[in-house]
């Protein structure tokens, strides 16, 4: 998405690009979209949503916490979406990116995930926000 002249897509490809074995390419609806070993971490939509594949059970943990959206096609399955409306939402995307690439990976600690879903620094208050989510 681009807010101005920021592409916020792109900016999370300069980070997630740099992980060891990450492929980026351009995603088949418009955007760009990561794999690992042939699997796909997730996607940006040109409009700045971010869709990541998770496990139901760990989609339902990040729901629940307030740290993503059910995905808004496929919204009992184990994609969810983070809306990322400018700059300030990109810690937590690319934290949702990096724990699906660490799960892929095989190394992701449960502490991470506890860490992640429970910190409230990872995602600022968005009911907060007077900007629409």
């Amino acid at each position: 998405m681009r807010m101005g002249t920021i592409d916020l897509g792109q900016l999370v490809a300069d980070i997630v690009k740099k992980w060891d074995g990450v492929d980026v390419r351009p995603y088949r609806c418009g955007g760009v979209e990561f794999r690992f070993d042939h699997r796909e971490i997730g996607h940006v939509h040109v409009n700045g949503v971010a869709d990541l594949l998770m496990p139901v059970r760990l989609r339902r943990d990040l729901v629940a916490a307030g740290r993503a959206e059910p995905h808004r096609t496929q919204p009992h399955s184990g994609w969810i979406s983070f809306r990322m409306r400018n700059e300030h939402d990109l810690p937590a995307a690319v934290e949702l990116f990096r724990l699906n690439y660490e799960r892929l990976r095989g190394v992701m600690r449960p502490r991470s995930v506890a860490s992640i879903v429970t910190n409230p620094t990872m995602l600022a208050d968005r009911t907060a926000d007077d900007m629409p989510a």
